[in-house]
């Protein structure tokens, strides 16, 4: 469902996608509007991978529209990063994905208090602009009653 772009605002992050390039989110962010899909454990891949599928035809329909994978990884790690992000980098053929793929090395405590998520036990999707206001938030893997939410408030973005 969607909420109000003032009740909550992606904080500003440092970020590097897994081909090098460097970020200020949310500024930075690629589209007019964007699906952050913020994940907190290894294993929250499979999550992430199953909204794609359906995000992949939605991404061709709206041209301001991009979506971007989020690890959030605890600034204690910042120092092995080269080994972290070379580690995913190599897992990943594709370079479109590693270009989507940005790392945050952080206080993954602060960002999930500034986002209101509860829990690092599954991922969390938001509709984000450049400023930082959300307009959408959901959390798990895609299913088609989550993404009704997505496609309702694309609507009511774009008039």
């Amino acid at each position: 469902m969607p909420i109000a772009p003032t009740t909550v605002i992606f904080p500003v992050l440092q970020a590097r996608n897994l081909n090098g390039r460097t970020f200020t989110l949310p500024a930075e962010f690629g589209g007019a509007y964007n699906v952050a899909i913020i994940a907190f454990q290894r294993w929250h891949q499979e999550l992430v991978d199953s909204w794609f599928p359906y995000l992949a035809p939605l991404l061709a329909a709206h041209p301001d529209l991009r979506a971007y994978e989020l690890p959030m990884i605890g600034g204690m790690y910042a120092l092995a990063r080269p080994f972290i992000d070379g580690g995913m980098a190599a897992a990943i053929p594709d370079p479109a994905v590693r270009e989507r793929t940005l790392t945050v090395y952080t206080d993954v405590r602060r960002v999930m208090a500034a986002l209101q998520i509860p829990s690092t036990a599954t991922i969390t999707l938001l509709l984000v602009d450049r400023s930082g206001r959300v307009f959408w938030r959901d959390e798990g893997a895609y299913n088609p009653e989550r993404a009704v939410g997505l496609e309702r408030a694309l609507a009511m973005l774009s008039g």
